[in-house]
């Protein structure tokens, strides 16, 4: 299925794009010209997460965005398992479609081990690495795990998929005084059926079922990125990834990395902080 939705070009001024991958129907931006940055998100998200830093950015680079299968624009296919695995093999196969080169990649939330997923088997095709509030190697903590359960139960999972849970008692929960009243809507918008938000409620268990995935990311990312320009811009206030027990591991995994903070930020960095987050990656990659 395709969601019947077209966004406010008010909010949204990007020309929809297209991709038919090898499993389902890829919706994309792809605006400016200059280098290259592929923007990457996670759950309950979608390329409209970027609309600030797209815009300030487009006079100097080009940006693509993607929405995951399952997420924003993009179809949701029947027999899709909606896996970080194979969100990271539904991106490559537009990196490859497009011909990307010389490409920065960013990646938050999901986005960090999906981006990176298809970056390190192309990595030489990567000239930076863009991370926030975010992980590539399994999640050990106890509150995220718990988190996985809970959400990963039969009473939360039909309140995520009948009552859109995650994008009304998780995200706007945190964003609703950041948010318009028509930005809610965009992200209530791309998921309005219970059919609509399979996807979505198969994210929280994967923090779980990712491990052997984040197993070989936590190996790939130093050995085949490591020597990267790479900046984290990570908020501070984040109870998700916390950045006492992120920003070091980080820190070990590049031996290149600029590190800025955003002290009033917490998980959906690009809401709290666009405009920071545009500075700090024009001043890391002129």
């Amino acid at each position: 299925m395709l969601i019947d939705f077209v966004p406010d070009g008010n909010l949204y001024p990007f020309e929809s794009r297209w991709f038919d991958s090898s499993v389902g129907r890829v919706h994309y931006i792809d605006e400016g010209t200059g280098p290259t940055i592929l923007f990457c998100h996670g759950a309950p998200m979608w390329s409209f997460l970027y609309r600030h830093i797209v815009k300030d950015l487009r006079d100097r680079y080009r940006c693509v965005a993607i929405d995951n299968l399952g997420f924003g624009l993009s179809e949701r296919p029947a027999g899709f398992g909606y896996t970080i695995a194979e969100h990271t093999a539904v991106l490559g196969e537009l990196i490859d479609h497009l011909r990307l080169d010389g490409i920065v990649v960013m990646g938050q939330d999901w986005g960090g081990p999906i981006g990176l997923g298809a970056a390190t088997s192309r990595a030489d095709r990567v000239r930076g690495i863009v991370l926030g509030n975010t992980v590539f190697w399994p999640i050990e903590a106890l509150a995220n795990r718990a988190f996985s359960v809970i959400m990963g139960s039969r009473p939360m999972q039909r309140r995520i998929l009948e009552q859109n849970f995650l994008v009304e008692r998780v995200l706007l929960a945190e964003l609703g005084r950041k948010l318009t009243a028509a930005e809610a809507d965009h992200y209530r918008a791309v998921q309005p059926t219970a059919a609509a938000r399979r996807g979505l409620a198969l994210t929280p268990k994967e923090i779980r079922a990712a491990r052997p995935l984040l197993d070989q990311l936590a190996r790939d990312v130093p050995a085949m990125l490591g020597d990267k320009p790479a900046l984290l811009v990570w908020g501070m206030r984040d109870m998700v990834f916390r950045p006492n027990a992120c920003i070091p591991r980080m820190r070990s995994a590049f031996t290149d990395l600029d590190i800025v903070e955003l002290p009033r930020a917490r998980h959906f960095i690009q809401e709290h902080e666009p405009d920071a987050i545009a500075a700090a990656i024009a001043k890391r990659f002129p």
